[in-house]
Formats: C-alpha cells, structure tokens, sequence
C-alpha cells in the first residue's frame, strides 16, 4: 500500500505538470482529462504557458528537484529519440539548474570544515562555476596559489531525493503486485539499483575516490584527463579538486573556432568509454555535456578533460564476458552465437527454443544493417531487442541499467559532435583485442599466479585434514558414528569428501608444477601448459564437488 506522504508527493508531481501546462502529456483519453481538471482544481499555473513545450518541461522538471534533473539530463543526449526542441532546454539541466545561495554555500562549507573558510582558501568565489541537481561549484584558491574547485552539496538534498525514492519503491511495490510485465522487467530491483547510485552520488568522499582511482587509471594518457583531487580538504559534503580550463563538449562552435578534429574527438570519446568498461572494469558513469569538457591545445589529437566522478560503475567479469561477445556477434550478424549467449547467460528460461529465439533476433538486427554502420543507433537496437525479448520472458538485469544508460549517452554525445561517427569502427578492436587478451598465455598464467594462494591454503590444510581422518578411522569413531538409517547417505557423502580432497591435492600438485615450468622457459613449454590446464580443471572439479557439510 502507498503510504499518505507518498501519495500526497504523487499528487504534487501532477499538480507541478498541470502548473506548467504539460496536462496534454496527461490527457490521453476522456477519464485521465476529467482527472486532470478535478488535479488542476486550486492550482496556480505559471506565466510560462504560452512559453515552448521543452521550456515548460525543463521548469517543471527543476521544480520537482534532483532524480527529475537527473532524468532530463540523461534524456537530454537523446536527440536522436526527442525532439529537437525538447532536447536544446533538456540540454540546459546540464549546468543551468538554479543555484542556492552563497551565503548558504559558506555556512555549509564551514559546518563540515569546523572553522572559518578564509583559514583554509586564500579565495572563495561567491558565483558558483556550476549549479547541478545534487551540488554546486565554486572556483576558489588555496594559500600557495593553486586554484581549485569546491562542490558542496544542495542543503536538503538528502530529504528530497529519499522522499522521492520512496514514491518510487511504492509505485515499484504496486507494479510488481499488479502488473503482468512485473515479473520480467522487475521494477523493484531497478528502483533499488537506483537508489544504490544516487546515495553513492550523495557521498563526496567516495566521489573522491571515484576521481583518484580513474586519475590512476588515466595517469599521462592522451586521451583523457582527471583532475587531481585535494584529500586534506574533503568531507562527506564538500569535494575539493584541481580546476581544470577547457572547453565544454557542447560547445560545437567553440571547438571549431580552434580547428579541433571532430571525427577524431568523437572516436576518441567512444574508445574511453570502452577502454573503461573492458581495460578498467570502473567508467565514469554520468557522461552528460556538462561533465565534459576538451583540452584543445593540440586541435589534431584533442583530449577529453572530466568531472563529476560521482556515479561509476563496473561489472562481474561474466557480465563482460557476455556484453563483449554479444557485440562482436551483434556485427558478425552471427545471430546463433547471439541466442546461445542468451540462453547460457540464463537471462531467458532454460526450456526456451533456441531456433525461435535466433529468429527473433534476426528480425530485430537485420533492418537495422540494411544501413551503413555509421547510421546505426544502439538505442534504436536496444529498444527493438527489448521488445523482441518480451516474448520469450527475459528479465531485465538492473546491473547492466547503469552500463546501457552510459552507451547511450556515449553514443548521443559522439553522433553530436560527429554525425558521420562509426561506432563499430572504433569499438570493435578493442573488444576483439581484449578477446585476445582473455584467452592469451600470459592472461592464463596471471589468473593461475591469483589462485595460487587459495590453493596453498588448502594444500596447507591437507596433511591435518588426512590425519584426521586415519586417526579417527583408527579409533573406530568413524564406525561409530555411522548411524543405520542414513547409512547410504553418509557412506556416498564420506565417498565425496574424500574425493574432493584428493582432486584438490593432485591438481594443486599438477598445478604448480605446471605454472613453475612456464616460469623457468623449459622446452617444450607443451608439458606445462596441460600439466597446468589439467591442474585447474582438477580444482574447479573438486569445488563443485558435495561438500560434508552439505
């Protein structure tokens, strides 16, 4: 049930969207517009409703606060699926949300210092370099003269963002109790994704280290720049990092004034993000036009300058794993290979026909390719699969929301700055290098060299496990123990303890004889790999081995 403080937030996005005149995105049929005028009772409309549609949604949107800014910007790289004039005020949500106060900013920046600003900045800018849905910035300079940027968080923001949340798993609860679709598109495990991202957001402290860590991951790179961070000076609210001087990604005219390569800042920006994903495993997850900005010293190899680092993300090296393969098989148009990720990926049920699934799939990608690979558009394919999916029950995974909301943002922001833009052109060596790399010699050898503490460890605990077994054999308690009604039970789970330490043993044994024969450069370098091979596939037999315990 929908408590009364959410359903009186409801009311009031309704009556925001009736102020501003957006009720014509409500007014569907006869019931919804007699809903909407008995709503629109003792409402105040705004001066703005003779103001353009994409004004009027931009407004109500900053009057709802931060999830909703939040979903404009993201909307607002889209102008490949919004209108032209919705996505230029879209677009402004970006770095034009209406500031707070700087006197507010002051006593806010001192409450989490505990002293006075002027002890800690030799300069504090009144006018914020930025307002955002979340926080602002302010330019400032320390005492030895480096200049720095201070982000500090809207005062409120944890109240509002939890109110909405709230409503959010509310309507969530009712959708998965009423909703058919629930049960594939799992509403409550996207909101509570959600929910983990923008309470991370919330934190600047792990924003900080969000920014270290790609610092480290970027560190003298030519494609992209992460300013420094300043640990000394951050709180939880307050962020304190290098300012950097560029030029906005959005400014197109401005980037062309200076003779940047287009096609070669777009390709650039689409081998970051996959660089990220597949090299790093940690990308930079909130890549709108206001993060963004480009270091135009040399127009011929320009390079990417970000900030705002708190919303990234990562994946289990099996999500990878599939994401990388189902590209590749996406443009080798190996739709077989497409149904067979699907299916071992567990995404879709187990008794699915896997013929009727390569034949959905076929349907979805093939009009698709009857255009160059310049033209084609993950989001049209995206929203295609998808639907293509429905028929077969496959379940939303809410960890890959983050990862398919930063392609899409990749994708618009590259079509925009590039219209002739290839993505596959640019994506596709890197995911089949990284292919490569998974399979290469020394890929194998530095997965054996991480396990070999885990097996150590359980060769060490071997010789006493053993022991033990004799002794009590010895003693007659293992006899004693057996009990007559579950004689054949204990006798077959005694059979596979015994087997599964026996397997741990010869292949840790197998295992590093293998790895240390590779190491010494013996040849043939043939008997290491498979005593090795063979080692590994004895330890992972063993793990899925019934334990004891079990």
């Amino acid at each position: 049930m929908m408590r009364p403080a959410q359903a009186r937030r409801l009311l009031h996005i309704q009556r925001v969207l009736i102020k501003h005149g957006l009720d014509e995105f409500l007014a569907r049929n006869r019931s919804s517009r007699l809903a909407g005028r008995v709503l629109g009772l003792g409402v105040s409309r705004s001066g703005d409703q003779d103001a353009p549609r994409g004004v009027r949604i931009r407004l109500a949107l900053e009057e709802l606060g931060p999830i909703f800014v939040k979903f404009g910007q993201s909307l607002s790289t889209r102008r490949d699926l919004l209108p032209r004039d919705i996505a230029d005020e879209l677009a402004r949500l970006q770095d034009a949300v209406p500031p707070f106060p700087a006197k507010q900013a002051r006593e806010l920046a001192e409450t989490a210092y505990g002293q006075p600003l002027e002890t800690l900045f030799a300069r504090f800018d009144d006018e914020p370099l930025a307002a955002a849905s979340i926080a602002q910035v302010h330019a400032a300079a320390l005492h030895d003269g480096r200049e720095v940027v201070v982000k500090i968080l809207r005062p409120g923001v944890h109240e509002q963002i939890g109110r909405d949340l709230a409503v959010l798993y509310a309507l969530a609860r009712i959708a998965q109790r009423y909703w058919p679709e629930a049960q594939r598109l799992r509403p409550l495990e996207v909101v509570a994704e959600y929910d983990k991202v923008v309470n991370d957001e919330l934190d600047l402290m792990r924003e900080a280290a969000n920014a270290a860590q790609l610092r480290r991951n970027f560190t003298d790179s030519p494609l992209l720049y992460v300013p420094e961070v300043h640990w000394e000076l951050c709180r939880l609210s307050v962020l304190v990092t290098e300012r950097i001087h560029g030029i906005p990604v959005g400014d197109t005219e401005g980037l062309r004034a200076k003779s940047v390569d287009m096609g070669r800042l777009a390709a650039t920006g689409v081998e970051i993000f996959f660089t990220q994903v597949f090299r790093h495993n940690f990308f930079h997850a909130d890549m709108h036009p206001g993060n963004i900005f480009v270091d135009a010293a040399d127009p011929a190899n320009p390079r990417y300058l970000a900030v705002d680092f708190g919303i990234v993300g990562s994946l289990s090296p099996r999500d990878q794993q599939y994401l990388a393969e189902n590209f590749l098989a996406f443009f080798n148009r190996d739709y077989p290979r497409i149904a067979r990720l699907h299916l071992n990926s567990g995404w879709v049920p187990a008794d699915t026909r896997i013929d009727e699934l390569e034949s959905a799939f076929r349907t979805v990608c093939e009009p698709i390719f009857n255009k160059p690979l310049k033209d084609i558009s993950f989001g049209q394919f995206l929203v295609r699969l998808f639907v293509a999916a429905r028929r077969f029950n496959m379940q939303v995974q809410p960890q890959l929301i983050l990862l398919q909301k930063t392609l899409l943002n990749v994708e618009g922001l590259g079509r925009e700055l590039y219209p002739e833009l290839d993505l596959w052109e640019t994506a596709q060596p890197i995911l089949q290098e990284w292919m490569e790399d998974r399979v290469s010699g020394r890929a194998v050898i530095n997965r054996l060299r991480d396990q070999l503490p885990e097996v150590g460890e359980s060769l060490q605990e071997f010789p006493q496990v053993v022991h033990n077994i004799l002794q009590r054999a010895a003693e007659g308690k293992l006899q004693l123990e057996v009990k007559v009604p579950g004689l054949e039970a204990l006798r077959r789970q005694s059979a596979a303890e015994a087997r599964q330490r026996w397997l741990t043993l010869c292949g840790g044994v197998l295992l590093i004889a293998g790895v240390v024969w590779l190491g010494l450069g013996v040849q043939p370098a043939a008997p290491g790999w498979v005593g090795s091979g063979a080692g590994l596939a004895m330890m992972m037999l063993a793990r899925t081995a019934p334990r004891a315990d079990r």
